[in-house]
């Protein structure tokens, strides 16, 4: 009874289209928002931060980037990983080709770099799709591993072929600590994450879902694909580009051309399809999922008393997570996002059936 929206009125058009219109589920988000901030920054360990917050919270922003061009505009892609190289790369050479470089221009530049290549790489959603259109975004994949290995200038003329990135300082303020690092990506999530809602909510959001539906019939209501394809590109590889960068810069410090592989494309796109393709709460469901989930398995045969190998606990590990998998996909297809929306609505009536 107490999750109902009786006696909420609506006076203006604002209101209406408001992204939360039950004043509980702004609660529960302000709620959520306060737990990230604050409480989590005095409970959480450096441990906590480095290998679970901080790669959870950059990984639901790749996610969201490449749900955008998945789940709301239906363009199939296999090279998201390349496009957060490209974004990593871009902004590595900012910071070291131009002194004095602001951290958070060399963020932003380095996902206008990887935007403009996701528009390249998006030509050809112009005349194929399905199948052909993810082996033409694989092709992306390939050529930004060879790109990285083979001129020395991405690299900065490295030796190793691996980089570092400089010390992260915004406006003088040093960080150096995994809280910083932590709040740092949770602000940058947060910001890009409104502005994907917004976008998806927009305009531009119905014309990319009117081309996922029925291109042709997008079509022949006057959207333009060319317009609503290169544009979802655009917007995607801005956000994976950053994304990118974030990896590089605050969860890694120093990487090579093989941080950024195929598997993390597969990866990628497992977390969109398990959280729920077309939802923006559905790509920070599916980086849960996948960020959580194995370091949850992983100790679980510790807390049992269990005398495991670590080769042994490991292979249990993806078999395991393999077989959930395949569970989520059959129970919902849709993905953990309809599972939420689902459980919210039976709120809304209970206790009655319907």
């Amino acid at each position: 009874m107490f999750y109902r929206e009786n006696g909420q009125f609506k006076t203006s058009y604002a209101a209406d289209q408001q992204i939360f219109t039950v004043a509980q589920d702004r609660w529960a988000i302000l709620l959520m928002l306060a737990l990230a901030f604050l409480a989590i920054p005095l409970v959480a360990s450096d441990y906590t931060y480095q290998a679970i917050l901080i790669p959870f919270v950059i990984m639901s922003l790749a996610a969201l980037g490449l749900n955008i061009l998945v789940g709301y505009c239906g363009q199939i892609s296999l090279g998201t990983a390349a496009f957060m190289a490209v974004g990593a790369y871009a902004a590595y050479n900012l910071q070291a080709r131009f002194e004095g470089m602001p951290l958070l221009l060399a963020l932003i530049g380095g996902g206008v770099v990887a935007m403009v290549f996701g528009v390249v790489f998006g030509l050809p959603s112009l005349r194929i799709r399905g199948l052909y259109l993810a082996v033409a975004t694989l092709a992306a994949q390939f050529f930004v591993d060879w790109l990285a290995t083979r001129a020395a200038w991405v690299t900065n003329n490295s030796s190793s072929g691996s980089v570092s990135a400089k010390p992260l300082a915004i406006l003088g303020w040093a960080i150096d600590t995994p809280m910083e690092k932590y709040l740092l990506c949770l602000v940058i999530l947060c910001v890009l994450g409104l502005a994907a809602k917004n976008l998806v909510r927009s305009a531009i959001g119905r014309e990319w879902m009117a081309m996922r539906d029925m291109d042709v019939a997008a079509s022949v209501i006057g959207i333009r694909p060319t317009y609503a394809k290169l544009s979802a590109f655009a917007v995607s590889s801005f956000i994976v580009g950053v994304a990118g960068a974030l990896w590089g810069f605050v969860h890694l410090g120093a990487w090579e051309p093989a941080a950024f592989s195929l598997d993390r494309s597969l990866q990628l796109l497992f977390m969109i399809i398990i959280g729920g393709l077309g939802s923006v709460v559905g790509s920070i469901f599916g980086a849960a999922f996948f960020v959580l989930l194995p370091l949850l398995l992983n100790q679980v045969p510790h807390w049992l008393g269990l005398p495991l190998s670590t080769a042994t606990a490991t292979y249990l590990e993806h078999m395991i997570f393999g077989a959930l998998i395949v569970f989520f996909l059959i129970v919902e297809p849709h993905g953990l996002a309809k599972l939420w929306a689902t459980a919210r609505q039976k709120l809304r009536v209970w206790p009655f059936p319907h």
